[in-house]
């Protein structure tokens, strides 16, 4: 019984991680930094965002001058009739913006959303791609 209490203890003390939006929006509301994996493949990088509570028709993607921007909206309303009695979990916006390469097909990007985790496909242009040379 001891090892459990010390369990939820140290889980109780362990400091909540924020990850709130640092940068300017002019648009009223909590803004947080989605947490985000990037990983390469031979042909594309993937990259996948938490976005929990973000519906599929309030995420916007954009490129715009090589930056791609992630916008995911949260319906405030279905929070409003709760009355928490502990949280960890902030409920908020999320906004997120990389820096694209000129090695990235830019015109086939693809975006997918499935239980809360947004997956971004970045092929890469052909001629970053890696190939065979054949020797003669």
């Amino acid at each position: 019984m001891d090892k459990k209490i010390s369990e939820v203890k140290k889980v109780k003390d362990q400091e909540v991680k924020k990850s709130e939006f640092t940068g300017e929006k002019t648009v009223a509301g909590k803004y947080y930094v989605p947490l985000t994996d990037i990983v390469e493949t031979e042909k594309s990088l993937v990259v996948t965002m938490d976005i929990p509570g973000v519906k599929k028709e309030n995420i916007h993607v954009k490129l715009e001058d090589n930056v791609l921007e992630v916008d995911g909206q949260i319906d405030y309303s279905t929070y409003n009739d709760l009355n928490p009695v502990y949280t960890e979990y902030n409920v908020g916006h999320f906004t997120r913006k990389f820096s694209v390469s000129n090695e990235i097909d830019t015109g086939n990007i693809d975006a997918n959303l499935s239980d809360g985790v947004l997956t971004l496909t970045l092929p890469k242009a052909p001629e970053a791609q890696p190939r065979q040379i054949k020797v003669n």
